[in-house]
């Protein structure tokens, strides 16, 4: 006992891990080069925003990412495993306006403080590979690639509604948009929307394709969300017209119903309200307009919300039956989904059948069952689903509802009215941020030639630095004296640029690429490390991420594919995502609450090795949990212990180490086993009960030399990637000159592995009645005959034969009366 406590007294986990940080960085451990003899493994984990500190949050995500990448490097791969920093954002403009500082000093201030805590958590990143996106460097290919997609018709602008503080004078983002009553974060006034013209990326050209997944090992609730996203419906297209005979186009999914509409309603903001408005109407549509203006999207198409509406005094002519149906209102109907504009069905549409009862609107069914009489619409309380054949609808009356689809868009098409389509929920990606810290959008405004692009030459177009922050937060970019007029490139004359920057998550859809080569200067990438490193092999990050950035990326990389700059279907093949830990209360961490864990005051007192491997094991990785701020005390004895059996006096006795043998390469499989499936809790509770078993076996004295110094090395390299540090100086201490991180995993013994016995459970009628232990390698028929004999079986079986009997092998035995 007193060795014991001596030797893990001897444990200094904060010498040790800042000993061998400094000796992998000066040795070059961790860089990654093309390697045509090695298979290659692209290991990402999603960069950070340098928010000033890494969070618990950031560990949870990265510290698992970094030992399944080292796992994967001791399994024979040539790993990269790089890392950078979205860094433009808004919360560096916030941090200028309150600070009174430029946002680029805030940032690189941030990055240098998490580039050392990253570090510090001892994770294999070749940090000659960083990429950090608010370099000039980076944001050039970033504008390049604009500019790209501008040259192939996928960029584009147009007017488009954006959150407008009218106290400010000032677009705003969403997150500057506070709670229910949208008052702006800055002055408290109430936030309306304004048309304004803003780029977009023809992400809806690729939809049919994002809907596939085929090819990539994706969790299937990422494909469910991105699936529900893109939201594709097949229908028709079917053109009303207003009195003004301007097209009022509307999709649905239902064209046999058209004989059912009875109204019309449009979004608020359709450019043909103001059309149809009468003048006895105009009053009250544009004070619903304005209070529409002032709702979310969220709040509009709440369910159970009372229906509001205006009528718009205009009526349009439903073209199957040339019926004049009114034209209303209402902030049900977005102007983002569709086309603004819905047809309204209220016998067989609940929210179009409340909407009709609250103003007295006719109902009209159309679908009944067949051999059923249409129900009386005075005495309906509710909408009727539209199954069964079409009635009231001229010379399609009785089409049953299989056929119903073709025929009515064949009729359409035949009157050139309609059309079969489909539709999709997904909307073209806005990439237009009023905002100063972004990537500028390399375009000049013309009067005389229009857009124009900036020449490939005069790429980056720089951010100027000498700008003037207004407490509005009113971007820079439009109130700099010289930075946007410049000449037109295409006719030499007055132009001036635009002021807009791009989204963030423009930077984020190709950093991966940028990581490959970040100093290559001819492009965004050295095409010869693409062909080696990509297509990235895992990906991790959180799932809050499925309809933003993963559809952005996949789209991205489509239309770079076509354009022929990259190659392949997908960017990443493989995508796994971690849970999210939440306070000690089982609330979300948050700073208001208290309750917001700081990494750094852990590894201050456990060690890096400690938190890492905590991290690991206290909750299922995907799933995350509370935190415990005592159980990671257990995983630090856990780490001292190990320490202490390593430099412990090694066994002197030469007994039978079948058992020892057995364990370890049980544990071994499961370990290996574990760590592919990327569950990190059984990757370290099995490094755990390891440990027991060889201690035990240490102390009964069932050991040989061979079999210690063999549970040792397996041991020390199956712990490496959980709790890197340690493990290389408990390697290094055995002798080893070269690296634990750079041996190769250990192969499992099946033979030495192999139980001599196994145990059964019994079963009667699927209930356990008894158990057999059995040698391994039994035949079923013994297994059955041994199972049927045991007192437990003939109780149960009262001296009757059993009508079957089922062996699963290695698990149990169920006898069927």
């Amino acid at each position: 006992m007193a060795e014991t406590t001596k030797a893990t007294a001897g444990y200094d986990p904060h010498t040790i891990e800042r000993t061998w940080q400094e000796r992998w960085e000066a040795e070059g451990l961790y860089r990654s080069d093309v390697d045509p003899a090695q298979p290659k493994h692209y290991a990402l984990t999603m960069l950070p925003y340098p928010s000033g500190d890494l969070h618990i949050g950031h560990w949870y995500a990265m510290a698992p990412s970094d030992a399944r990448a080292r796992f994967m490097r001791m399994q024979g791969y040539n790993v990269l495993f790089p890392m950078g920093f979205d860094s433009f954002g808004l919360p560096a403009e916030n941090a200028a306006i309150k600070r009174n500082i430029p946002p680029k000093d805030w940032t690189y201030a941030n990055i240098e403080r998490m580039r050392g805590q990253l570090k510090r958590m001892g994770m294999m990143i070749d940090w000659r590979r960083e990429a950090i996106s608010s370099d000039p460097e980076y944001y050039r290919w970033t504008q390049w690639l604009f500019l790209k997609l501008f040259e192939h018709d996928h960029a584009y602008r147009k007017h488009s509604p954006v959150d407008w503080c009218p106290q400010c004078n000032t677009t705003l983002a969403r997150e500057q948009v506070i709670g229910d009553a949208r008052l702006c974060e800055r002055c408290d006034t109430p936030v309306t929307k304004r048309e304004l013209n803003q780029w977009f990326f023809k992400t809806t050209a690729y939809a049919e394709e994002l809907l596939s997944h085929e090819g990539i090992d994706w969790p299937e609730r990422i494909q469910a969300l991105q699936t529900n996203w893109i939201g594709r419906s097949e229908g028709a297209s079917v053109v009303f017209r207003t009195e003004q005979d301007d097209e009022l186009e509307i999709f649905t999914t239902r064209p046999d119903t058209l004989w059912g509409v009875t109204f019309m309603v449009l979004a608020p903001e359709h450019p043909l309200v103001a059309k149809l408005t009468t003048a006895e109407q105009k009053e009250a549509v544009e004070a619903y307009v304005e209070e529409a203006s002032r709702q979310t999207d969220v709040q509009r198409e709440a369910v159970g919300r009372e229906k509001t509406g205006v009528f718009t005094g205009g009526y349009a002519v439903n073209p199957v039956n040339g019926e004049k149906i009114p034209v209303w209102i209402a902030d049900y109907v977005l102007m983002s989904y569709g086309t603004g504009a819905i047809m309204a069905v209220p016998a067989h549409d609940q929210r179009d059948f409340e909407f009709a009862r609250e103003f007295g609107l006719a109902i009209r069914p159309v679908i009944v069952p067949e051999g059923e009489t249409p129900p009386d619409p005075d005495a309906m309380t509710e909408a009727v689903e539209a199954k069964g054949a079409m009635v009231a609808s001229c010379e399609l009356t009785g089409t049953p509802e299989s056929e119903a689809m073709g025929k009515v868009n064949a009729y359409l098409e035949s009157k050139g009215v309609g059309r079969a389509a489909v539709s999709y929920r997904l909307r073209d990606w806005l990439i237009s941020r009023q905002r100063y810290w972004g990537a500028p959008i390399p375009i000049v405004h013309c009067d005389r030639c229009g857009p124009v692009a900036v020449p490939e030459d005069d790429l980056p177009v720089m951010l100027p630095e000498e700008v003037e922050w207004r407490p509005t937060g009113e971007s820079p970019l439009k109130l700099h004296p010289t930075w946007r007029h410049t000449p037109c490139p295409k006719c030499g004359g007055d132009g001036e640029r635009e002021t807009d920057t791009m989204d963030t998550f423009m930077c984020s859809s190709w950093y991966h690429l940028r990581y490959l080569s970040p100093q290559y200067d001819d492009g965004p990438f050295d095409p010869a490390e693409y062909d080696y490193w990509m297509p990235v092999d895992t990906y991790t990050g959180g799932v809050e991420h499925a309809t933003m950035h993963l559809i952005y990326t996949r789209f991205f990389h489509k239309a770079c594919r076509d354009m022929g700059i990259v190659k392949g279907d997908e960017p990443m093949v493989q995508l796994r995502n971690q849970g999210i830990i939440l306070g000690e209360d089982s609330e979300k961490m948050s700073k208001s609450r208290g309750n917001v864990v700081a990494p750094d005051t852990l590894v201050d007192r456990y060690g890096c090795d400690a938190v890492r491997a905590y991290l690991m094991f206290f909750a299922r990785w995907e799933q995350g949990g509370p935190w415990s701020s005592t159980g990671i005390q257990g995983t630090a004895r856990w780490l001292s212990r190990t320490w202490a059996l390593f430099h412990d006096e090694p066994p002197a006795t030469e007994d039978d180490a079948t058992v020892l043998r057995r364990r370890v390469h049980q544990g071994l499989r499961k370990v290996t086993n574990d760590f592919n499936a990327f569950q990190f809790n059984t990757v370290v509770s099995s490094l755990m009960e390891l440990l027991n078993d060889v201690t035990k076996a240490r102390d009964a004295g069932h050991v040989t030399k061979a079999a210690w110094d063999e549970a040792l090395d397996i041991y020390v390299k199956i712990l490496a990637p959980v709790a890197p540090h340690l493990a290389e100086a408990l390697w290094r201490g055995r002798g080893n000159e070269d690296s634990i991180h750079v041996q190769r995993w250990p192969e499992v013994d099946e033979k030495a592995a192999a139980e001599d016995e196994i145990t059964l459970a019994v079963q009667v009628n699927g209930k356990v009645r008894d158990r057999i232990t059995v040698p391994a390698g039994t035949s079923q028929d013994e297994i059955q005959a041994k199972a049927l004999a045991t007192e437990g079986a003939q109780r149960y079986l009262e001296g009757g034969e059993p009508r079957k009997v089922i062996v699963v092998p290695g698990r149990l035995v169920n006898i069927v009366k």
